[in-house]
């Protein structure tokens, strides 16, 4: 429980394993506070965790051991059972982080958890970013100018890697320390990496990791995330999972969808006095170029939502798993729980028609100057960002042909190969040759690469540079003399954009790649609304400059979640940056559902579902 005022900040609730907020008077007391956390034979009492009696922090979480009973933590000299939920501040809006913790606090949580993805927090080698809506600090994603070194093995001391995560810690374990539970902080444990168990190829790497962060002055609990078995330790599932992120051209997944299995599994944590964490308590969306992949064979991007079927939706609304896990949390808990936050509010717009148009060609002059290099360089080596490579978004590649043949190349993850403005077919990693017609005069050959999202787990994520990432040849002769651009599509590009000479009017039907603006007129007090795409086919939406995520016809996600706190009152510049055929309208969609279960239903965005077996099934 936070131990602090509820006007909060990410910067105080913040590594891995914390307190969420409660207030003096919460619980009733526990008239003898060597008794085990039950008020009663089956009651759960945390009442001396108020903050008049956490006073004294100089015991923090901890593991004991007595004979005739199971292995427990101890928080504050306490028996404590971890009833922990996850949320990713980084797929939150920051202007709703209070209405989450305050949801997850009423559903009755004693604990929050969070990731703290490296990428985002230091962009460049050297540049940090605490700030906005990453006001939180804590461990690693992998930083992706690391793939710079072509002999870099991450998650490894390999030299390379272990100077990056030196300085990285430097700099964000500074901002932890003093946020710890025994410096009268919210931090209660600090995970040391993920899931290494599995991955598991160094073994010098998890004590390098264990020692840097106590060197740095990290003082609570480290636990670490893995399979592995330990004696005369309390039982933790650091993450249960209650559903699953889908993928672009899978069916929606859904794991028990009424929550009774759910449930049922959580009751038995209790009775058996296992701690967990719920992964997830809300998912959140993928903003922007972050999501990640997957690949079992095949690469497949993770959809912009990361609705996850949590116990909240992505747009931060109840759901059945959240009634019946409060109802099992306030049956066993010696404690009134607070009143549940009401819903917000979402919204329908006027739909909205793009009035001005960009193709792509015409775009070229407003981005930085292109690079000319005599072979194809990948995103990560670019000469740009200071130094640092390109991360995200597209690259396009340009060199001049005069004659046809069969074209090969090593693309990551999929290109459209045009001849001058011309598509003549798709590439991508699995497809790695194309024809090119005969031609009877030297052309202009263009490959547009984009990256879908990196793969994030399992050795795979040593070869996740995209682009184009060896030679292109044609009837096997190397092609040279390339201009490369990047496609990063900041907000300081879409700046330049406001500027440039739009055509009017938009075709019905244009295609090829290419920039489509218009205007989402809102009310003077924004709410929250989804996106409907009908008849465009594949892309990125963009609201006052900020990156929504990717849409595309494969399905399964069809609409797009859009924050009321990032729309402005009235006119707000919509642009859709579609890849093969234009649409006509661009939608809203408020409360769109009527059923009597309604209030469990809106704001999880629409979708085709494909049940799985539940989790008793598995």
């Amino acid at each position: 429980f936070f131990s602090f005022s509820l006007c909060l900040s990410w910067k105080r609730i913040l590594c891995i394993i914390f307190l969420p907020p409660v207030l003096s008077g919460f619980a009733p007391p526990v008239k003898d506070k060597e008794d085990f956390l039950f008020a009663n034979a089956h009651m759960i009492n945390w009442s001396y965790l108020t903050p008049l009696n956490l006073m004294d922090r100089s015991v923090g979480l901890q593991t004991e051991s007595r004979v005739g009973s199971k292995p427990y933590f101890t928080l504050g000299g306490h028996k404590f059972l971890i009833f922990g939920g996850s949320i990713h501040y980084f797929r939150v809006p920051r202007e709703y982080w209070r209405d989450r913790l305050l949801k997850l606090k009423a559903c009755g949580f004693n604990t929050l958890t969070t990731y703290v993805p490296w990428n985002l927090h230091e962009p460049q080698r050297g540049k940090f970013d605490f700030s906005g809506n990453l006001d939180l600090e804590c461990s690693p994603d992998m930083k992706l100018w690391l793939l710079q070194d072509p002999k870099m093995v991450l998650r490894t001391t390999y030299k390379g890697f272990v100077e990056a995560v030196n300085n990285y810690f430097d700099h964000l374990i500074s901002r932890v320390v003093p946020l710890q539970f025994r410096k009268r902080g919210p931090i209660i444990a600090v995970q040391v990496e993920n899931e290494y168990g599995s991955f598991a190829k160094d073994k010098d790497y998890m004590p390098y990791v264990q020692k840097a962060l106590l060197e740095r002055g990290i003082v609570e609990l480290l636990m670490t995330s893995d399979d592995a078995k330990h004696r005369n330790k309390p039982i933790m599932v650091m993450e249960f999972w209650v559903g699953w992120f889908d993928t672009w051209g899978s069916e929606h997944i859904v794991k028990d969808a009424g929550g009774k299995c759910f449930t049922d599994a959580v009751s038995k944590f209790i009775t058996s006095e296992i701690s967990f964490n719920i992964y997830m308590f809300h998912g959140g969306t993928n903003f922007g170029f972050m999501n990640g992949a997957t690949y079992f064979g095949k690469h497949r991007g993770v959809i912009t939502s990361y609705d996850y079927d949590a116990v909240l939706t992505e747009a931060g609304d109840y759901t059945e798993k959240y009634f019946k896990l409060r109802k099992l949390f306030g049956s066993v808990v010696a404690m009134h729980l607070p009143p549940i936050p009401k819903l917000s509010s979402k919204a329908e717009y006027p739909a909205v028609k793009p009035s001005l148009y960009l193709p792509l060609w015409d775009v070229l002059q407003y981005l930085n100057k292109p690079l000319i290099s005599h072979t194809p360089v990948n995103m990560e080596s670019l000469p740009i960002n200071n130094g640092n490579g390109q991360s995200y978004g597209f690259v396009l590649y340009e060199t001049s042909i005069c004659s046809g043949g069969f074209l090969q190349a090593n693309v990551q993850d999929t290109a459209q190969v045009f001849l001058n403005e011309k598509n003549i077919g798709l590439l991508s990693d699995n497809i790695k040759e194309l024809n090119i017609p005969k031609i009877m005069e030297c052309q202009l050959l263009r490959i547009l690469v984009e990256n879908q999202g990196r793969v994030s787990f399992s050795w795979k994520i040593q070869d996740q540079r995209k682009g184009l990432t060896g030679p292109v040849t044609i009837d096997n002769v190397p092609l040279n003399g390339f201009i490369i651009y990047s496609l990063e599509m900041t907000m300081s590009f879409f700046e330049r954009l406001r500027s440039a000479s739009w055509r009017r009017p938009v075709p019905k039907s244009y295609s090829g790649p290419a920039f489509y603006l218009g205007t989402l007129k809102a009310n003077s007090s924004p709410k929250d609304t989804f996106l409907r795409l009908p008849n465009w086919n594949y892309g990125f939406v963009f609201i006052n400059g900020r990156n929504l995520g990717r849409y595309s016809i494969m399905g399964p996600q069809e609409t797009l979640y859009l924050p009321g706190a990032w729309l402005h009152p009235k006119n707000n510049e919509i642009i859709l940056f579609e890849k093969t055929k234009s649409g006509s309208y661009i939608k809203t969609i408020g409360d769109c559902w009527n059923s009597p279960t309604s209030s469990f239903l809106i704001g999880r965005f629409m979708l085709r579902k494909s049940v799985l077996p539940t989790i008793a099934e598995m």
